[in-house]
């Protein structure tokens, strides 16, 4: 299997950034991922990356047959999304005689760390937006290896039994939510746009904008939910908190918060021809919604596992969701 190499990102770009801030974080081409069996896209000199179908490459992936059982996976800190495809990945593997290591870095080494073949591959490359840079830098030293989820955005969210339904209705319903958006961090790039963007574009300005952090605008949602009252808070996909509260998201006619981004797996030099049965099972890899906000409650909740033994959260996780893995392997996950 030929993996495509990716070029560097030309042309304008989709507005709306998720900035780092995608799962918590404060940090600062193929046409469907892994590209046709040829490469030209690559040679064309210009990726679409809108144009990727999670699964769209799957296939039945044969992982026992590969030779090379050491794999390490890269992860990206405070990106709880990321821990969870990476251990996952590294369950399924290890099932299959692997030794699978994680190892933690921030965005900019991680992407370093595999075009220099250093660690085999990162499953979090949010584009067309988030890492666009890494991927004009480095991209000529990554193969794609698909993309599992497709809906990666930042939301303005709340209760599920609120009379809201978009942010349009918010400016009429001040009293509803007690005048109060609560945020997270304020260097976070989901706390600027929707002090840049969101607020001034719905006229918002009779809100206070409490900005505090991750876990206060957690533990708010919590305790209002709890309590049946209204609540309006700062979110964005993927996010446990979809699955641990009754909470959904706010439509945005506007488009203030920015379009939804997909995220990608992006692997070293040469992990297709080490590696294909590892590299057709990210190619097959398709987590929905509902799945990964299930897997990440369970892995990072402090109703669960709250961030400890994360092998022992994907482990529990896979035990009441066999079919997933199942399919996975299998390639069936896709649509």
């Amino acid at each position: 299997m030929k993996a495509t190499k990716l070029m560097p990102l030309t042309g304008a770009l989709a507005a709306g950034i998720l900035a780092l801030t995608a799962c918590g974080a404060t940090e600062a081409g193929s046409d469907g991922g892994g590209g046709d069996e040829s490469g030209d896209t690559a040679a064309s000199g210009e990726t679409d990356w809108s144009d990727c179908t999670p699964g769209e490459e799957s296939a039945e992936a044969d992982v026992a047959s590969d030779e090379n059982k050491d794999i390490t996976i890269g992860a990206f800190n405070g990106w709880d999304e990321s821990f969870a495809a990476a251990h996952l990945t590294k369950h399924v593997l290890e099932e299959d005689g692997f030794t699978v290591a994680v190892e933690a870095f921030d965005a900019g080494p991680a992407f370093t760390a595999v075009a220099e073949g250093d660690i085999d591959f990162v499953m979090d490359g949010w584009l067309p937006v988030t890492h666009e840079d890494y991927i004009a830098q480095f991209g000529d030293d990554l193969e794609a290896a698909g993309c599992w989820y497709d809906n990666a955005k930042l939301t303005l969210a709340v209760n599920e039994d609120s009379e809201a339904q978009s942010i349009a209705d918010l400016p009429d319903m001040v009293d509803d939510f007690g005048g109060t958006i609560y945020g997270i961090e304020a260097g976070a790039g989901l706390t600027r746009v929707t002090e840049e963007e969101a607020i001034p574009t719905y006229g918002l300005e009779d809100y206070e904008f409490a900005i505090s952090s991750t876990p206060a605008m957690l533990a708010q949602l919590q305790s209002s939910t709890e309590a049946g009252d209204d609540v309006l808070v700062t979110l964005w996909r993927p996010h446990w908190a979809y699955d641990a509260f009754p909470v959904r998201d706010l439509e945005d006619p506007e488009g203030a918060m920015g379009d939804a981004e997909v995220i990608y797996n992006f692997a070293r030099p040469g992990f297709s021809d080490d590696n294909p049965g590892a590299t057709q099972l990210l190619k097959n890899l398709v987590i929905d919604d509902e799945n990964l906000s299930s897997l990440e409650n369970v892995m990072f909740s402090e109703d669960n596992y709250g961030g400890e033994d994360l092998d022992g959260a994907v482990e529990e996780w896979v035990g009441d969701n066999e079919s997933f893995v199942e399919d996975w392997k299998a390639g069936a996950l896709a649509g």
